[in-house]
C-alpha cells in the first residue's frame, strides 16, 4: 500500500472508526457476551494498545515509501510492520533526539512555504518520523508478546487451592492476527497456599496484593509461566492443546479455563480482498468510515475433571487436567474448544448496504452482529 495513493488514509480512518466501535461494544454493560464485565475489562486495554499501535503506523506511513497489509487474509498489518515497530522502540529515544520538536519543524515548514512558494516534503516527512517515535516510545503499543498480568486472585473452596486469573497478548505472526488469552489458574504449589489460604479456606486478608499484578503472581513460577505462554501463543494451537500444553509444563499449576479472543478478520473496502463479495457492497458505502466490517471470535475450552496424582516407588504423575470438548458441534471439535462465539461489528450504513445486497444473511451466517451508529450498538441483529 503506497502512502501517497490514498489507500492508506481509507484503510486507517476506516481501522480507527472499527476500533473505536469495538470499544463502545466492549464497555457495553448491557451486552449478553460482557454481562459480567471480566472479559471487557480484559480487553480494552488491548484495544487501546490497538489504537496507539495504528496511530504510530499511521504516523510511519508519512516517511516511508510502503506499508503494506494482509490484504487477502486477515485485513490487519503485516507481521513485519509489528516486527519492526518493536526495533524501532529500541532506538526510539536516541532517534527523537536527533530531530527538532514539532512546533520547530512546524516553524521551519511555515518558513520554507514563505520562501520558495513550495511544499516541504522532507520537513513534513521529518514530523511524521518524530510523531512516530514519540507514540512507540509510550510502551503502550500492541508487541509480538505482551507479558501475562494477574488481574484476580481467589480461593476455589472445593479443594481450598489458590487460583489466579491471568491475561496476555500475542500478535500472531503467521495469521497477522491480534490475539488476547485469558486464563483461570489453580495453584497447588504448598508456600502459595501458606501464604494466601486461611485455616478455614478463604483468601487471607492480611496478605495485600495490589492488583494488576505483572507476571503470575506466584513468583516461583512466573518467568517460567511466562516461557510457557509465549511459546504456545500461536494461532495455530488450539485452545485446547495450549491448555494442555501449559498443564504439562507446570506440575503445580493447573488451568482450568482458558479463553482466546482472536480479532479479525478486518474487512475495508478498496483496500481488502479477503471477500470479494463483502468488499463489492462496502464499495457502495460513501464514507471510509462506515465501509468496514470487523469480525471476532472467543474461544473457551474448560476442566471438566482433575486426573489425581500417581506417588509411587518407582515412578509418579502429577494431577492432569481433562479438557472438555463439545463434540456434538463438529466446529467445536474442529477449533478444539468447549464453546465459541463468533462476532461481527458493522456501521449503520454499511449494514443497510449488505442488507440491501440481499447477501446478509449468507455474510453473517454463524455470526452474532452488532450495528453501530454512533456511540450506540444494536446487537443480535
Amino acid at each position: 500500500m503506497r502512502a501517497d495513493t490514498g489507500a492508506a488514509g481509507a484503510y486507517f480512518r476506516s481501522m480507527h472508526a472499527a476500533l473505536k466501535g469495538l470499544r463502545v461494544y466492549l464497555a457495553d454493560a448491557d451486552s449478553p457476551l460482557y454481562a459480567h464485565r471480566l472479559i471487557g475489562q480484559v480487553v480494552l486495554p488491548y484495544i487501546d494498545r490497538l489504537e496507539a499501535t495504528f496511530s504510530a503506523w499511521e504516523n510511519r506511513v508519512g516517511f516511508i515509501e510502503r506499508f503494506r497489509i494482509s490484504r487477502a487474509d486477515s485485513g490487519f498489518p503485516m507481521f513485519q510492520n509489528v516486527l519492526t515497530l518493536e526495533n524501532d522502540r529500541a532506538t526510539a529515544e536516541e532517534r527523537l533526539a536527533a530531530i527538532p520538536d514539532v512546533e520547530t519543524l512546524k516553524a521551519e515548514m511555515a518558513d520554507f512555504i514563505l520562501r520558495h512558494k513550495e511544499f516541504p516534503a522532507a520537513l513534513q516527512e521529518q514530523i511524521a518520523e518524530r510523531l512516530y517515535l514519540e507514540d512507540i516510545g509510550k510502551d503502550a503499543v500492541f508487541a509480538p508478546f505482551i507479558l501475562p498480568e494477574t488481574i484476580r486472585v481467589s480461593v476455589n473452596p472445593r479443594n481450598g487451592r489458590p487460583f489466579y486469573v491471568v491475561h496476555w497478548g500475542v500478535f500472531d505472526g503467521s495469521q497477522t492476527l491480534p490475539m488476547v488469552y485469558m486464563a483461570t489458574i489453580e495453584d497447588s504449589s504448598e508456600s502459595i497456599s501458606k501464604m494466601l489460604v486461611t485455616r478455614d479456606g478463604k483468601l487471607n486478608p492480611d496478605v495485600d496484593i495490589p492488583l494488576p499484578v505483572g507476571g503470575l503472581l506466584n513468583p516461583e513460577f512466573a518467568r517460567a509461566f511466562d516461557a510457557s505462554a509465549e511459546r504456545n501463543g500461536a494461532y495455530s494451537l488450539s485452545p485446547v492443546t495450549i491448555a494442555q500444553n501449559l498443564d504439562a509444563d507446570f506440575e503445580h499449576l493447573h488451568p482450568k479455563q482458558l479463553r482466546r479472543f482472536v480479532l479479525g478478520p478486518f474487512y475495508s473496502a478498496g483496500v481488502t480482498e479477503n471477500s470479494d463479495l463483502i468488499s463489492t457492497i462496502l464499495s457502495k458505502v460513501r464514507k471510509d468510515e462506515n465501509a468496514w466490517l470487523l469480525t471476532w471470535t472467543m474461544q473457551e475450552v474448560f476442566s471438566k475433571a482433575e486426573r489425581p496424582a500417581k506417588r509411587g516407588l518407582w515412578s509418579s504423575e502429577p494431577a492432569r487436567d481433562e479438557y472438555h470438548i463439545e463434540t456434538d458441534d463438529l466446529e467445536a471439535t474442529r477449533q478444539g474448544v468447549s464453546a465459541y462465539q463468533k462476532h461481527a461489528l458493522v456501521p449503520h450504513e454499511a449494514y443497510q448496504a449488505l442488507y440491501a445486497s440481499g447477501e446478509a444473511e449468507t455474510i453473517f451466517a454463524g455470526f452474532t452482529v452488532h450495528v453501530i451508529s454512533g456511540n450506540q450498538v444494536i446487537s443480535e441483529v
